[in-house]
């Protein structure tokens, strides 16, 4: 089986000039990049990795933004035969005390051997380093690094290190998001990312007219594989746009993918929300999307009413209902675990609310009961088997909710230098223990949500993004930007739902209003009764590096504030 430097040198060979991504910068031309750009550039890199002492298996960690030089430091690192890991930088969804001591603790589980970022970051690297007891050799400034994407002769990739890795090896690091995601890297092998490539493939058809457009940061493994490494492996173009270009215009993804013929993206499930609100006519003249042939949702569990909603917004531009698919994925196997068969919709399924909270079983609804919604991630893909377990491990019956458990040959060889963690994850027969909650129906996975995020109020099992979604009906709440979770009350010995919300008005007879219509929503579609609807003004919400709601973080945001406020929630 080939490795990463083995693949990139054959497309340089053979395809030197074929556009590998298109980069985007709002107000600026597009940058095309070809493979010969891509690794005469990567391989200035090389050069600047190997005058810092840098050797194949050392970890770099790239602090870097959306920009040419992140993907030539990044396959510069490839190239030598290292292992790259792209972190998020630090933004105004992060909290700044938090993502510095998360890096701290990263650079000491990780022990990395250089850190890539620009000038201005330089201080905030090393204020997280404890010089003469970390691994770090090097903080790389970006500027000073890269090479010519024209030097004067062709790369030597002999000389590089990379051809000599082995399937087995550690090709990345993927961080996964969540309170604890920054120590925990998710450790790869070459031959594992190429499975899941060859299987992925084949579940969406990938094929040489294809074209990826995506704004998803490369540091999430929805963004990385997906819209990163599967395109530029397998000579696909890709068009990437920056997160912060898409949040502040969301137009500029359907306006990329008419002018390029885009018929690939994956987006997370408020992003369909979103865009149906926030676009408008004027940004839409010209655009045509009857290229589109699938956008996936995954990340979290996908809504059928967001499906709606998106599809009703931009069907008169040729969007397809078709288009509007589903997957579930998670960084330990690469990236999907399941992909919904792009020939179909996928299934939606309405299953008794009380059997579903109370039994953990999805029995369909039925006399007109209250109901929940769900729709199906799809199958999962050729190389991968899930089963639905018991806290015990043991298998669990069709419909019945209980935690995903997963095995493949793209499996993570294990959480870098955390062998603690990584034998926890794992049941004794090498099934893979996923930490989300969901069902199997006719070989469909339904995923319910994330165990850590489960809310139980009186013996019933709540679902926080169930709620969050019910939240984002009311007029005036940001799409996204909700977050419910439960606080234990020591007098009822049960949990209270507490429900943070997004909006623009600080008028309080405006608030009362948003807040009284929040309560009757969540009430009338779950049959939950909030103890506390806390309304904020952006960018009060805590979000994972991934951009998920980290609701933990939420909930001790809120009551920290409530005591310094000396209010009771």
């Amino acid at each position: 089986m080939p490795n990463f430097s083995n693949i990139l040198q054959r497309r340089y060979e053979q395809t030197p000039d074929k556009v590998s991504v298109i980069m985007q910068f709002a107000g600026q031309p597009d940058i095309p990049v070809t493979y010969r750009d891509l690794i005469h550039g990567s391989s200035g890199y090389v050069q600047t990795y190997k005058r810092h002492g840098i050797q194949p298996g050392d970890v770099i960690l790239l602090i870097l933004q959306h920009d040419v030089d992140l993907i030539y430091a990044y396959f510069g690192a490839v190239l030598l035969g290292a292992i790259p890991s792209i972190m998020p930088f630090l933004t105004e969804k992060l909290l700044p005390d938090r993502y510095r001591t998360d890096l701290a603790q990263l650079v000491a589980h990780t022990q990395p051997t250089a850190i890539v970022t620009y000038r201005e970051f330089e201080s905030e690297i090393r204020a997280a380093l404890k010089p003469g007891e970390d691994s770090v050799k090097a903080v790389i400034i970006s500027d000073l690094a890269g090479g010519s994407v024209n030097p004067p002769c062709p790369p030597d990739f002999a000389s590089f290190g990379g051809l000599l890795r082995t399937e087995e090896d550690v090709a990345l690091l993927q961080h996964s998001s969540g309170s604890t995601g920054l120590q925990k890297g998710v450790a790869l092998s070459h031959r594992s990312i190429l499975n899941h490539l060859d299987a992925y493939a084949e579940s969406i058809s990938l094929n040489q007219d294809d074209v990826i457009v995506s704004w998803l940061p490369l540091y999430h493994d929805m963004g990385l594989i997906a819209c990163f490494l599967m395109p530029i492996l397998r000579g696909i173009p890709v068009v990437q746009m920056s997160p912060f270009d898409w949040v502040r215009a969301p137009y500029r993804l359907f306006q990329s993918i008419s002018t390029y013929h885009g018929t690939l993206t994956w987006l997370p499930n408020f992003a369909y929300n979103f865009c149906a609100q926030k676009v408008r006519d004027r940004d839409m003249e010209g655009v045509d999307l009857s290229s589109w042939r699938a956008t996936i949702n995954t990340a979290e569990p996908g809504k059928y009413q967001g499906h709606l909603m998106f599809y009703e917004r931009f069907k008169k531009y040729g969007l397809r209902f078709l288009t509007l698919q589903t997957s579930y994925g998670m960084a330990e196997n690469v990236f999907a675990v399941t992909q919904n068969d792009l020939s179909k919709l996928p299934y939606v399924e309405e299953v008794d609310r009380e059997s579903f909270t109370t039994d953990l079983i999805a029995r369909p609804a039925f006399d007109g009961r209250p109901s929940i919604q769900l729709m199906s991630c799809g199958k999962p893909i050729p190389n991968t088997f899930v089963r639905v377990v018991d806290k015990n491990g043991h298998d669990l019956p069709e419909r019945h909710i209980g935690e995903i458990v997963l095995k493949s040959n793209c499996m993570l060889t294990s959480y870098y230098k955390r062998p603690d963690i990584t034998k926890k994850a794992f049941l004794e027969d090498g099934w893979y223990m996923s930490g989300d909650y969901g069902y199997i129906f006719n070989g469909e996975v339904y995923f319910a949500g994330r165990k850590k995020d489960l809310i139980i109020i009186g013996g019933k099992n709540i679902y926080p993004q169930d709620l969050e979604q019910l939240a984002y009906e009311v007029q005036g709440v940001h799409p996204g930007r909700a977050s419910a979770f439960g606080v234990f009350n020591d007098t009822t010995g049960t949990e209270d739902v507490v429900m943070v919300a997004e909006v623009d008005t600080e008028d309080p007879l405006e608030c009362q209003k948003i807040a009284d219509e929040i309560r009757a929503v969540v009430t009338r579609g779950s049959a939950v009764a909030l103890r506390f609807v806390h309304l904020v003004k952006h960018p009060w919400l805590v979000k994972t590096s991934s951009g998920k709601t980290a609701r933990s973080a939420n909930r001790d945001k809120f009551l920290k504030e409530m005591q310094v406020k000396g209010q009771a929630y």
